[in-house]
């Protein structure tokens, strides 16, 4: 994919594939999306256990620690939040920081494991 709207596509992809894996286990998802005021934006906030999952969705084999510049934004719900995620093309899972690990996106149909694992 190489158009203008390829970066749309694989987020609906992503999105339905995270849906996916939670109701082929038999799960409703807690699934929402983050816009501020200020036009901050998380592409997916995941609920499991009342602890935030926040998620950015990026068409790249190289995920940058400014693709989940937003993630800090959930502190205001006043809510447990826990590790973040980048789905990505990237070819393994990696940990970018302390806080966040880039996820390859074909894992996005045992994401409802993947947190799980890892906090």
């Amino acid at each position: 994919m190489n158009g203008a709207m390829d970066g749309a596509i694989f987020e609906t992809y992503v999105v339905a594939g995270i849906l996916k894996s939670y109701l082929h286990n038999g799960k409703e998802p807690l699934m929402y999306f983050y816009r501020d005021n200020n036009q901050s934006e998380i592409d997916v906030i995941l609920e499991e256990n009342g602890t935030l999952y926040p998620i950015e969705i990026k068409k790249t084999a190289n995920p940058q620690t400014s693709n989940h510049k937003y993630f800090s934004q959930i502190n205001k719900l006043n809510r447990k939040v826990g590790l973040g995620a980048i789905i990505c093309l990237q070819p393994e899972r990696i940990a970018l920081n302390r806080d966040v690990i880039s996820i390859p996106v074909w894992e996005i149909l045992r994401i409802i494991n993947v947190f799980k694992k890892i906090t």
